[in-house]
C-alpha cells in the first residue's frame, strides 16, 4: 500500500496543484481531497479538484493490481466527511494481467508533454481501445473527429479569451506558475511551449514572460483529441472522469504515445456548453486530452513533486 500511494503521488493535476492527502492505515489507505490546493478562480466548485483525485486514486489502484494484491474500493465512504473521497482495502491476492503491468510501468514514464506531436497519424484501433479503457472506470472518453477538431480549436480559443480577460485569473495563473523552488508544485513556465501555429492552441504557462520550452517544428498533424465525460454531474461523476484520464494516460503511453491532459476547455460553464455539441448524445464534459507520436527529442523535463511526508499520513511504528 505504501508503494501504490508512493506511485500516485506522481500522478497530474490541474496547475500541478497536487490537491490530495493520504492516510495509511494498512491494510487501507484512504483519499482525502486538500481544499487548501484548490483554485478558487479556474476551479470554483472543486471539480478538477476531484477529477485530479481520481487520477491519483486510479495510479494507486494500478500499482496495486501489478502487485498481485485485489482491492476493495469505497467511493465516499463517509457522507459525514465529504472530504475523504475514496478507501482502498487489500482484500486478497491475484494474478496481475499484462495491461495492469504495462500500465504500472507507465507511471513514471508519463509526462505531460505540451509540445507539439508529430505527423505520425494515431491510428483508430489505438484510440477505440482509450475509449474501452475509460468505459471500464465508469466514464466515457469520445475522441473528436477529424472533421469537427476546428470545433474543439475554437472552444480552446474562446476558453483562453475568456480567461485571460480575467484579473483574478491572472493572478492564479501568475502564482501557480512561479513557485518558490522548495514548494514542490506548480507549473513552471520552463515546462510550457512559446505560442506556435498548431491544429489546437493550448494554454499559455508564460503570459507574463518567462523561459520555454522550444516548440520544435511539428504542428500536431497526427494529434488525436478525446474528450472525456460522464452520464451526469455529480462528485461521484467528477472521481470517475479522474480514474478514466488516468486509465486513458497510461493506456497511451504504454503504446508509446505522449499525453498532454487539457483542462482550460472544461474550465469555464460557457465553453463545457460548447463541448457538449461534440458529444454522440447527452453528457458532460469532464476534461480532454490531446496524445501524439512524440517528436524526436528528448522528453519533457518532470514536474516538480511534493516529498510523500507531506503528502502521506502513516500510523505510528
Amino acid at each position: 500500500m505504501r508503494s501504490a500511494v508512493r506511485a500516485a503521488l506522481v500522478a497530474p493535476s490541474i496547475f500541478n496543484t497536487q490537491p490530495w492527502r493520504w492516510r495509511l492505515d494498512p491494510p487501507s489507505a484512504r483519499l482525502y481531497a486538500d481544499r487548501s490546493r484548490q483554485l478558487l478562480v479556474a476551479d470554483p466548485a472543486g471539480r478538477l479538484l476531484t477529477v485530479s483525485c481520481g487520477v491519483a486514486l486510479h495510479h494507486a489502484r494500478t500499482v496495486l493490481a501489478a502487485l498481485g494484491r485485489i482491492v476493495d474500493v469505497v467511493r465516499f465512504p463517509d457522507p459525514a466527511d465529504p472530504e475523504l473521497l475514496a478507501e482502498l482495502t487489500v482484500d486478497g491476492c491475484g494474478e496481475p494481467e499484462l495491461e495492469q503491468l504495462l500500465a504500472a510501468g507507465a507511471i513514471q514514464r508519463r509526462r505531460t508533454d505540451r509540445r507539439p506531436f508529430g505527423s505520425r497519424l494515431v491510428p483508430e484501433a489505438v484510440c477505440r481501445a482509450l475509449a474501452r479503457a475509460a468505459e471500464r472506470q465508469g466514464a466515457h472518453a469520445l475522441t473528436i473527429g477529424r472533421d469537427r477538431v476546428a470545433l474543439f480549436a475554437l472552444t480552446a480559443v474562446h476558453a483562453a479569451l475568456m480567461e485571460l480577460s480575467d484579473p483574478d485569473y491572472r493572478a492564479e495563473l501568475a502564482d501557480w506558475t512561479h513557485r518558490p523552488p522548495w514548494s514542490g508544485d506548480g507549473v513552471d513556465t520552463a515546462s510550457g511551449v512559446r505560442a506556435v501555429a498548431r491544429r489546437v492552441p493550448v494554454r499559455d504557462y508564460a503570459p507574463f514572460g518567462g523561459p520555454t520550452l522550444p516548440a520544435g517544428r511539428e504542428d500536431d498533424r497526427g494529434a488525436r483529441y478525446l474528450l472525456i465525460y460522464t452520464d451526469s454531474e455529480l462528485p461521484g461523476d467528477w472521481i470517475r472522469a479522474g480514474e478514466a484520464l488516468s486509465a486513458v494516460l497510461l493506456s497511451a503511453v504504454s503504446v508509446g504515445l505522449s499525453t498532454a491532459p487539457i483542462s482550460d476547455v472544461t474550465e469555464l460553464a460557457a465553453t463545457r456548453d460548447e463541448l457538449r455539441e461534440l458529444l454522440p448524445g447527452p453528457g458532460h464534459p469532464q476534461i480532454a486530452v490531446r496524445v501524439g507520436y512524440p517528436a524526436d527529442g528528448a522528453p519533457p523535463p518532470p514536474t516538480a513533486r511534493r516529498l510523500p511526508e507531506e503528502v502521506v499520513e502513516t500510523p505510528p511504528r
